[in-house]
């Protein structure tokens, strides 16, 4: 079946799809394969921030989604903040938009429709063009919507997935530098007969004090055991 090997494609995990652009472009490029009389499609992935990956199909369709994300005026603004399938018959009866009209009946579209899909502030839109007015009355309940929807848990997933592998480079940076850590404390709590909180909250200030991390101040108190300095950690605990 069409429709399900293009779903089934989507999902398929590999290092380069676990990228936003390629997540888009995958959707756009398989949303046209599936949809009658779409000439191209173009996709777009927001959360808030500044950035605002997309993709097109086409180079003429990108002037399409820049006009729009400039102006904030178009089918694609509408459905971010709406969250509702923004459906244009023929951009030739319509008066709003002016900047988009203009751009797409320059670029031969006539006909349009946008669907967005949101997912834990993540907004994907996925935006479908035709060359014939009313041609795609039917594309927002067809399987590109089925597209849309698993493009955008997958973002998602991806989304979570970098987050957990980012902790786990952080944690195992920490743990590996946990041991000289522990040992400069040692070396302060000799110095200044103090107790551990005492001994980190002094190696915390000097790395803040002299803009070093936090194992590179330990490191090297450690290889002096603390010579020479016993002066300036007094002064520190104070």
């Amino acid at each position: 079946m069409p429709d399900a090997e293009h779903i089934g494609h989507l999902g398929t995990e590999s290092p380069e799809s676990t990228l936003p652009a390629r997540r888009l472009s995958e959707l756009a490029e398989q949303a046209v394969r599936c949809t009658s009389d779409c000439c191209g499609a173009s996709t777009t992935v927001s959360n808030g921030g500044t950035e605002q990956p997309t993709a097109v199909t086409h180079p003429d369709l990108a002037g399409l989604v820049s006009v729009q994300l400039h102006s904030g005026e178009g089918p694609i603004p509408v459905a971010v903040d709406g969250g509702e399938t923004v459906e244009t018959g023929d951009l030739l009866r319509v008066e709003r938009w002016p900047q988009y009209r203009a751009v797409a009946l320059d670029a031969g579209v006539r006909s349009c429709v946008t669907m967005p899909f949101r997912r834990s502030g993540l907004t994907v839109t996925l935006s479908l063009y035709s060359f014939r007015a009313d041609a795609l009355e039917d594309a927002s309940h067809g399987p590109a919507r089925a597209l849309g929807d698993l493009a955008a848990s997958s973002l998602v997933r991806d989304r979570s997935y970098r987050a957990a592998l980012t902790e786990l480079g952080q944690l195992g940076a920490a743990m590996r530098t946990r041991p000289v850590v522990d040992q400069a404390c040692g070396i302060v709590m000799h110095v200044l007969a103090c107790d551990a909180d005492a001994a980190f909250t002094v190696l915390r200030r000097v790395s803040q004090g002299t803009n070093r991390k936090l194992s590179d101040v330990a490191a090297s108190l450690v290889e002096t055991r603390g010579r020479g300095l016993e002066k300036e950690l007094m002064s520190l605990a104070d």
